[in-house]
């Protein structure tokens, strides 16, 4: 089964749409406050739903102990952004419940009981809710705390009301190359919506990547939140077009420039940083976007993102690499995959 990055058509701009729901059960104190057993006995719980989770969508389902995964293997989801670092640092027992396609996780026992987590390729924030609420109506019935003034209670008061943080992953290479990132930023949160780097909480970012999320998450309505964002967006999408559009007016020949030495660089490099390999992708990117360079767009330039992250590069080779090995791995690894494209 194809995961959710790997389907055709990469959109030039929203690479994914996601949403979590914080939920916490009644019967159990805060995750922070929780005996071992207790821990223990929640996780078998919550995998045990797992069946059910198959039923309704008709695909399958895996589930695991986090802490008892390798490091490498931790790290690994992390730079999918399946799991938090938070859980990977939790000594008591901690689980993950993962679909088949990737596109819905269930973390257990992180900062709050039950995290689920639903990501769509695209701006399909609807079909994110979606999913995440049939997999919210399958946890449910384990009994969640919920109050009729506060919504459902989460650890962070922040995560209170309807519990969810919404968000897109935009890339944004044209509003970062010309400075006007930091404008955005401000006029969003006016808005209550946030717009931080990838990864990070500020807005410096690798590859152009930015999420774009809500803030508030009480006395407000899920409907309101999916709406906001969406309007939020557009007005993103219409900046980012609009000096797309600007840069090719203006340097055209210096920015395909850049792309195809951009290419040069992944094609024939013996040894490539992560950070390089993330800035020569995402250029890549924006030429493939801007049709100055032949790269077929059901290629998923993101996913090639994730895979040349440390943990993933390794998980590719097959083994526990050093720093210089996994440099001259990812070269290696990208050169071959220029040469694929066939530019």
């Amino acid at each position: 089964m194809n995961k959710w990055y790997e389907y055709t058509d990469e959109d030039s701009i929203v690479i994914s749409s996601r949403v979590r729901l914080a939920r916490n059960l009644e019967e159990y104190r805060f995750a922070g406050k929780m005996r071992d057993k207790e821990c223990a006995a929640l996780v078998q719980r919550v995998r045990n739903q797992a069946p059910r989770l198959e039923g309704k969508e008709g695909i399958k389902y895996y589930s695991c102990c986090i802490n008892k995964l390798s490091d490498m293997d931790k790290t690994s989801l992390q730079e999918w952004y399946i799991i938090s670092e938070e859980i990977t640092q939790k000594e008591q027992e901690t689980a993950l419940v993962m679909s088949e396609d990737e596109g819905l996780s269930v973390m257990v026992n992180e900062e709050d009981h039950i995290r689920i987590q639903a990501v769509t390729q695209g701006a399909d924030l609807e079909g994110a809710y979606f999913r995440a609420n049939r997999a919210d109506d399958c946890f449910e019935e384990l009994g969640y705390a919920f109050d009729n003034r506060y919504g459902y209670l989460t650890t962070s008061p922040l995560n209170a009301g309807t519990g969810m943080r919404a968000s897109y992953l935009a890339f944004l290479p044209a509003l970062t190359m010309t400075g006007k990132i930091q404008k955005l930023v401000d006029e969003a949160g006016r808005y209550g919506v946030a717009i931080r780097g990838v990864p990070g909480e500020g807005i410096k970012t690798y590859g152009y990547l930015y999420r774009i999320s809500n803030q508030k998450t009480l006395g407000c309505t899920e409907r309101e939140i999916i709406d906001n964002l969406k309007q939020i967006l557009r007005q993103v999408v219409d900046q980012e077009n609009k000096y797309r559009d600007y840069l090719c007016n203006i340097s055209a020949n210096e920015i395909e420039d850049k792309v195809y030495r951009s290419y040069g660089v992944l094609r024939y490099a013996k040894r490539i940083s992560t950070e390089d390999g993330l800035t020569l992708l995402a250029q890549l990117k924006l030429g493939r976007d801007m049709g100055m360079i032949p790269i077929p767009r059901s290629i998923s330039l993101y996913e090639q993102m994730v895979r040349i992250q440390p943990a993933n590069i390794q998980k590719v080779c097959g083994r526990s690499l050093n720093d210089n090995e996994r440099a001259a791995y990812r070269g290696e690894y990208l050169n071959k995959l220029m040469e694929s494209y066939k530019i």
